[in-house]
């Protein structure tokens, strides 16, 4: 691996370390991963808006806190690029549409906030599908982020572009937001990690909305431990947020290395394994073999109301509906086409049936709740395949996919993608681990624990 590649794939304790040894300096690393930026990008399409004069600049900040020694902070001087959802003052949020192609924000989100505060270095805005809905479809203002380890695949979505630049070698860390798996959706496309935390762990405020009541916040890495790093920057009360929580915000960073031994890990087969990919099906059962030899237990559990999950969409496309309404009927040509339609099939959904919904919603909460009182972590395939081929996926009557990921935005429980494996055809797989509400810690310290016992994080696509 050259050196260049060598500064491209350092995660960001990696970065931190070298930073502080004086073995490389945060300009050589933007500079890096611009002139990578620059080589690759006509290909994989992965940035809406590149901040190259601002990331130089804030990367020479960064080295003059390190030489003066007051960079306490571990994300000092690391580059990260937000989900263009995410709001930043003075530099264009488009939302991937046209409807918002030419938007300047004169605020910055509470978690770019944060990130910022915590020394990261903004090298750009990354491509999101349209308003964060999860499918890349026809008429899409910005081309689409294509998949690095094949590019007539998807990356994933609706955080496309930060799957693909993390998996690319572009930056080493990203934010991501997940209605229904958009986070980790692309992180298992890709080969990466990436957590949904709790819901009201991270702040939405200054987010693009999709769905009040399913949205959530949160980091995407190439490494648990990366995650890890951000998730403590981002995670905490926000006032201006009204559905974030005062719940405490544990130590993400230090819990990491205590191991799994006596935890127990659930297996709800049910709904989860309906429509697996036997390559799914078998690197999955091949990671709880290795967690159970890293010590823990594992058993499967039972979760009755879980084939009510579809009642999800209910609840997204009628709060999708409710948030852009105004602009469908003032502006409908601004948006894409299909995206378009399903937003206003959300219109045409009755009080009855998204009360009937939401009721569905708390039953299973419930029960998965109860589920939760006997194991500390449940685990299934984080998608039912490898990546989807763009062939398929631009279709504008394939419909949405069935996925594994929506039932932990219904409940709004922390879960985790994790690389664990590859099919046949070279695409990433990926392993889904979920926790109790708040507990972040131990769901990145399980997947923290197979992620040092395996090598596939550690893989690299030919870009």
């Amino acid at each position: 691996m050259s050196a260049a590649d060598t500064i491209a794939y350092a995660s960001i304790a990696e970065l931190g370390r070298r930073y502080r040894a004086k073995e490389v300096s945060p300009v050589e690393v933007v500079s890096t991963l611009l002139a990578r930026i620059e080589r690759l990008e006509p290909t994989l399409h992965t940035f809406i808006t590149l901040t190259k004069d601002r990331a130089l600049a804030e990367a020479r900040g960064a080295e003059a806190a390190l030489q003066r020694g007051d960079a306490r902070s571990p994300l000092v001087g690391i580059p990260i690029g937000y989900k263009d959802i995410y709001c930043t003052r003075g530099v264009r949020t488009t939302g991937g549409s046209a409807l918002l192609a030419d938007w300047v924000p004169d605020v910055d989100a509470t978690t770019v906030t944060k990130l910022q505060a915590a020394g990261c270095v903004m090298m750009g805005k990354l491509l999101t599908h349209e308003f964060a809905m999860g499918i890349q479809f026809p008429g899409h203002r910005f081309p689409a982020a294509t998949n690095p380890w094949n590019v007539q695949h998807v990356p994933g979505g609706s955080s496309s572009g930060s799957g693909a630049a993390l998996a690319a070698g572009l930056l080493p860390a990203a934010t991501g937001s997940d209605t229904g798996g958009s986070i980790r959706g692309p992180a298992a496309f890709c080969g990466i990690a990436g957590i949904k935390p709790t819901y009201g762990r991270c702040s939405r405020a200054g987010v693009l909305t999709l769905s009040w009541t399913l949205d959530h916040t949160g980091p995407m890495a190439r490494t648990v431990e990366d995650c890890a790093l951000l998730l403590q920057a981002m995670a905490g009360h926000d006032p201006l947020d009204p559905a974030s929580s005062r719940q405490p915000v544990g130590d993400y960073v230090s819990t990491l290395g205590g191991g799994i031994r006596g935890l127990r890990v659930g297996v709800p087969r049910a709904y989860f394994f309906d429509a697996v990919d036997p390559e799914v099906g078998a690197a999955f059962e091949t990671s709880l073999a290795e967690l159970e030899k890293l010590g823990a237990t594992v058993r499967d559990v039972e979760i009755p109301s879980i084939h009510d999950t579809p009642a999800f969409m209910v609840i997204l496309l009628a709060e999708a509906w409710a948030y852009h309404e105004r602009d469908l009927r003032q502006r409908p040509e601004l948006y894409g086409d299909v995206l378009r339609e399903r937003f206003q099939a959300g219109g045409l959904l009755s009080a009855g049936e998204y009360v009937q919904a939401q009721r569905l919603r708390t039953r299973l909460c419930a029960e998965v709740d109860d589920v939760m009182k006997s194991v500390d972590v449940l685990t299934t395939p984080t998608q039912t395949g490898p990546a989807t081929p763009f062939v398929k996926a631009v279709d504008p009557n394939f419909g949405f996919p069935r996925s594994n990921m929506p039932p932990f935005n219904m409940t709004g429980l922390p879960a985790l993608a994790v690389p664990n494996g590859f099919s046949k055809t070279g695409l990433p797989l990926s392993l889904q681990i979920a926790g109790r509400a708040f507990d972040e810690a131990t769901v990145l310290r399980v997947g923290h624990a197979y992620e040092r016992a395996t090598e596939w994080h550690t893989r690299r696509p030919a870009v």
